[in-house]
Formats: structure tokens, sequence, C-alpha cells
């Protein structure tokens, strides 16, 4: 069993330390520590999992990350929805800007389920986009005028935020991310994993202009992404937020790991893929909080 990756060990625990302070009258807004969710529909299987990072553990402080999975309506049109954020730890509305952003954000794509579900069958990308960005910006407008009521900052009441559409429909494996501020989307395929909000390459030959999937920041302050593309089987696609997105970028060892747990083999069960998404490196204590998506 893989206790840590690299050279030296954790600075915290492996396991929870201390409790978030409990408020008697506020009792249903406490957090659980670990969230895990999954489901399986047509030629995919999902797993998502949420997690109380090593230093909130030790310190007896609160989850920040939040996740949000949901399926909108019934037979081959509905569609599945996991949105996920993560706010700054030093940010003292971060977690609660975390879950106001999903909710907002997946209450809208619940109630566009059926434009959204036909644009997805009909491949509209450009529509699914500008939709989609409106539906992102509209959160994030909440967020501002809820930092205002605060008087907060917006940098002091914000989250980023990621989140996949899936067609339920066996028949339709288009693939629809989109997000906003710190996060990641990556994609296993053949063995090898692709940061796909990395720039693409410079084409070797003049080519047709196409319309870019990262368009200009809008009203949310960051940059939009937005990527809807047909999956391959075998494929493996990860959405994060930024405490699983940084050391995925930054150190090898850790998205080595998971490839060669992920790659050509059956997709995890629930308690692992959260043992997957709890290796644990040096100078990585955030909270975790991933989806991701199995093939067949």
């Amino acid at each position: 069993m893989v206790a840590h990756l690299g050279d030296r060990p954790p600075t915290y625990a492996a396991e929870p330390i201390a409790l978030p302070a409990a408020d008697p009258a506020g009792l249903t807004a406490l957090t659980p520590d670990t969230v895990l969710e999954g489901a399986q529909y047509g030629g995919y299987t999902l797993r998502a999992a949420s997690v109380r990072g090593d230093s909130a553990r030790f310190r007896g402080e609160a989850r920040r990350d939040f996740l949000l999975t949901a399926r909108f309506g019934t037979g081959p049109d509905a569609l599945v929805l996991v949105v996920l954020a993560g706010g700054d730890r030093a940010a003292p509305g971060a977690a609660e800007a975390a879950a106001e952003v999903c909710r907002s954000v997946a209450a809208a794509v619940g109630r566009s389920q059926e434009r959204l579900s036909q644009d997805i069958r009909d491949g509209r990308r450009e529509a699914l986009r500008s939709g989609l960005q409106r539906l992102t910006d509209r959160g994030y407008g909440q967020l501002r005028a809820r930092a205002a009521e605060l008087g907060l900052p917006e940098d002091g009441y914000t989250a980023g935020l990621r989140g996949v559409l899936l067609p339920v429909d066996p028949g339709c494996r288009t693939r629809v991310c989109f997000g906003a501020g710190a996060g990641g989307l990556f994609r296993l395929r053949d063995g090898h994993w692709r940061d796909l909000e990395e720039p693409a390459p410079a084409p070797q030959a003049p080519q047709a202009p196409q319309a870019p999937q990262i368009p200009p920041a809008g009203p949310t302050g960051f940059r939009f992404r937005f990527r809807a593309s047909v999956a391959r089987p075998g494929d493996t696609l990860l959405l994060c937020s930024g405490g699983l997105a940084d050391p995925m970028r930054e150190e090898e060892p850790l998205s080595a790991e998971l490839a060669a747990r992920w790659a050509d083999a059956p997709p995890p069960g629930l308690a692992a893929f959260l043992a997957d998404t709890q290796l644990r490196l040096k100078g990585y204590a955030d909270d975790r909080t991933a989806a991701a998506v199995w093939e067949a």
C-alpha cells in the first residue's frame, strides 16, 4: 500500500485529527469530512469524492470544497450533472461560496435540462458554450452580490468551479465540461494524461479559424472554460478542484501513479476511488474534490 508519494512524508497525519467547532443553533450547516458518490449509465461509470485536506483535518477546520451530483429528467433525454467547487482556504467565506455557486449553477442547469439535452444530441457546441457561460456568469454574479451584503471583497467570497454534463442515453457519447477559476480537467487515454485546459499546440499547416474553447473572461472575473468532445472507449475524464489539479500538474509521481492504477483497468469502487484521490504528497494539504468518468 502506498503511504505517500515523493521522498519525504507529508507534514500532517493521514487521518482526521480534530473536528470543526459546532454551533448548537446551526447544526444543519455541519459539513462531513468526506463525501462519496457514484453512478453508471450506458457506456460510462462515474465516481466522485470530496475530502477535507490534511491541514484542515489537523486544525479542526471544515471542508471548504463542495461537490454536487444530480440527474435531471427521465429516460434517454436525462442528463447527469457533476459540479464541484473549491475556494481559497484563507478566505472566511470559501465554504459558503463554493456551495452557493454549485447549487446556483446546478439549479440553472436543471431548469434548462431539455434544451441542453437537445443541444448535446444535435452537436450545437456554440449554443452549449454560450448557454453554460451565461449560467456560470449568473452564478458568480450572485456570489458578488452576497459578498457585498457581507462587506467582503469579491475575491473573499468566491470559488473555482468545474462541471460536466453526461447524457444518460448510451447512444450519445458527447461529454460537456465547463468551469471558471482554479481547478482542472484532464483526460487519460492510452495510458497518458493530457491537461485539457492547456492551450492546444499551434498547427503545422494553415487551417480554417475555429471558435476558441476558452473565451475571454466575462463578468465572473475568471476565464470561462468550455470543452465538448466525443469520448472514446477506454478514456477516463477527470475534473477536480485546485487541491488536486495543482499536484496533477506539478508532481509527475501523482499523475503517473493514477495512470498506472486507472489505465487498462475496470473503474474502481467508491472506496478505491477515495483512496486514489487521497494519494499524499508533501506540500499539498488542501481539500481535494474530484469526479472521474470511465468510458466502457
